[in-house]
């Protein structure tokens, strides 16, 4: 049976949610805007496992950026970049996750444009790769 790779879709999704993230910091909305910088780099490294006719599970993005293997040519520092977007995931929305507060309190422009920041270069790094 054919299936059609979908690695363009989980791409493009990457990049749409970017912008959202984007917006979501234009409005001060920061833990939203880390959140969706998150998701938005481990759809882009998903795309990249789709691409190369693997699949990927979990949220883990530095995980999912070293199990690409040394073929893709994956830069540690992108890696790191990762671990950094996977402190996002649970974080930026459970109040549980923090001593005290909500998360819309732990998280301010710094955070969200670096956020930003390393998920853009991820996607970046993965259109580069599937182009």
């Amino acid at each position: 049976m054919f299936m059609p790779n979908r690695a363009l879709d989980w791409l493009n999704q990457a990049r749409n949610d970017l912008i959202h993230a984007e917006e979501a910091r234009a409005c001060g909305r920061h833990e939203w805007a880390c959140f969706a910088a998150q998701q938005a780099a481990e759809k882009a490294v998903k795309a990249l496992h789709l691409h190369e006719g693997q699949e990927a599970w979990g949220h883990v993005i530095a995980k999912l950026l070293r199990e690409l293997g040394p073929k893709s040519g994956v830069p540690q520092e992108l890696i790191e970049k990762g671990h950094v977007l996977d402190n996002f995931y649970i974080p930026t929305r459970y109040p549980n996750s923090h001593a005290e507060g909500s998360p819309f309190e732990h998280f301010g422009p710094l955070q969200s444009e670096q956020a930003i920041r390393y998920a853009r270069e991820i996607i970046e790094f993965v259109g580069s790769q599937v182009a």
